[in-house]
């Protein structure tokens, strides 16, 4: 067998969940072309991986990358690539480009780091035809929607996404998300839900993901699947007895999650109902104002969010630029700093542009549970970056090797196969990728080496910008993005069109 790269060696990894075994990959070209053990011919470079591991490039289900990765300073994604993601989801909690065509073909003209697959945004789709109004689409309205979401996948989307707790894609109704989701099934992809409640409303959220995907025949994937808020530790657990009983009868239905006991948003997404954010910011602000029995209800709602936070201790502030010193602190300390409520607080942010926070919202014991079901991948919910004066969450820096290095090699919570296949060959199939995920002959040549005593995140939610250890080379498309722990700087990464394009 003739390469370009011969990786020697090295223990390998398929994806498939499988014990790995020592052997052989080679790559000819932008293909891996032999693995295992095979006559090996004519090489243009050895590369020895002896006491390395090596397995197919890591695939991010949950990315938030759109605008990131077609800035110039963000579109190497080398906080991704450092981690062993070589291909990630763009287009989630139903937010991110509507026109699927022209965002790959500038991703094309660009260059870009990583590979990007798309997802169509039902909220981004819903406030092009309506607006952020909170009102039932008309017949009207949703034929005109579904039309955009035709094109979408049409233009080479893998389905469609929603974000039900954010403005405008909340104030869709299970029957508009069912008449969407019948068209993005009518062509193959998925229906991938940041569900309307992952606290105390979880189960309910669940049954309604479901009813999408039963009535709109088409696989659900259920975003960063967790229990978040005290009130609701363990009650996921519920929530997996639900989904398996739906999945015993023939439903496909998957999920990912990000390995810490920490979510991240914008702290109006945290704190104030979604009902009272219709119309922007500006009109919460206004309701709040007013003395009113809508002012009343928001007021207690965003109080009831304070007592179950500990008074705002488990809000971080991670952006809110007119102060960026309160970034990494607590809104507690703030208060108390600033001489202030945690309310008073609150509504100050939000009347000078909001801001982004860290929320310590998630049991460690629920974090440690979900990883371990076969049918969730491993996703991080981050985004392209490069260090700032920002405090985000650790996860755009650290989710793969915390997964693995951490939970899998250091933690023993999972077997490590376990952990490479969520990260891996799983989300491939997710996706009905038939050609990624798993080192196998005629696949792309994304491939990673690493070594297992040093894979290990560094980013912490105190210091997030920190990249991850022990990734020795990294392969997109058969260049090397990595060699010898150094990145190249190679722009390699394609854009993924859905094989029905």
């Amino acid at each position: 067998m003739d390469a370009d790269i011969l990786l020697e060696a090295g223990l390998l990894y398929l994806g498939d969940g499988e014990k790995p075994e020592i052997g052989n990959v080679a790559i000819r070209g932008q293909k891996i072309v032999a693995v295992g053990k095979f006559l090996i011919g004519k090489v243009k470079v050895r590369v020895d991986c002896k006491g390395l591991s090596v397995s197919p490039g890591f695939i991010d289900l949950h990315n938030h990358s759109d605008r990131g990765i077609s800035r110039d300073n963000t579109r190497s994604a080398m906080n991704y690539l450092t981690q062993g993601c070589t291909t990630m989801l763009t287009g989630n909690c139903g937010s991110g480009p509507i026109d699927v065509d022209k965002y790959y073909s500038r991703l094309d003209d660009l260059g870009i780091g990583v590979n990007v697959a798309h997802l169509i945004p039902q909220g981004a789709i819903r406030d092009e035809v309506i607006g952020d109004e909170k009102r039932k689409a008309t017949p009207e309205e949703i034929e005109q929607m579904r039309e955009l979401m035709a094109k979408g996948m049409q233009d080479g989307a893998w389905g469609m996404s929603t974000g039900l707790i954010y403005v405008p894609s909340s104030f869709a109704d299970t029957e508009e998300l069912i008449e969407l989701a019948k068209v993005v099934g009518e062509h193959n992809g998925i229906y991938a839900s940041h569900i309307r409640g992952e606290g105390t409303q979880l189960l309910a959220s669940v049954k309604e993901a479901i009813q999408i995907g039963q009535e709109g025949n088409l696989p659900l994937h259920i975003s960063h699947f967790k229990s978040s808020g005290k009130s609701s530790w363990g009650l996921v657990r519920t929530a997996v007895e639900i989904i398996q009983e739906a999945k015993a009868k023939g439903q496909p239905i998957t999920a990912d999650q990000y390995p810490y006991a920490a979510s991240s948003t914008s702290l109006s997404a945290t704190t104030i109902p979604s009902w009272a954010r219709a119309g922007g910011r500006k009109k919460t602000l206004e309701r709040l104002a007013s003395d009113t029995k809508e002012s009343r209800r928001i007021r207690e709602s965003i109080e009831r969010k304070i007592e179950l936070t500990d008074n705002g201790h488990r809000i971080q502030i991670s952006r809110h630029r007119p102060r960026p010193d309160w970034a990494g602190m607590r809104l507690d300390e703030i208060a108390e700093q600033e001489n202030m409520t945690p309310y008073d607080l609150i509504i100050h942010i939000e009347e000078n542009g909001g801001a982004s926070i860290v929320n310590h919202s998630i049991n460690e014991d629920d974090v440690r549970y979900v990883m371990t079901l076969p049918w969730v991948a491993t996703a991080s919910d981050g985004s392209a970056r490069i260090p700032s004066d920002e405090v985000p969450h650790p996860r755009s820096y650290g989710t793969f090797p915390r997964k693995i290095g951490f939970y899998a090699i250091r933690e023993q919570n999972i077997p490590i196969e376990h952990a490479v296949r969520s990260s891996t060959g799983l989300p491939a199939d997710i996706m009905g990728m038939t050609d990624r995920g798993y080192l196998r002959e005629g696949f792309a040549a994304d491939v990673v080496v690493w070594n297992e005593k040093e894979f290990i995140d560094t980013a912490t939610f105190t210091d997030p910008h920190r990249y991850a250890d022990g990734m020795v080379f990294i392969y997109v498309n058969g260049v090397p993005a990595m060699t010898h722990g150094k990145v190249t700087g190679a722009l390699a990464g394609k854009a993924l069109r859905h094989p029905t394009k």
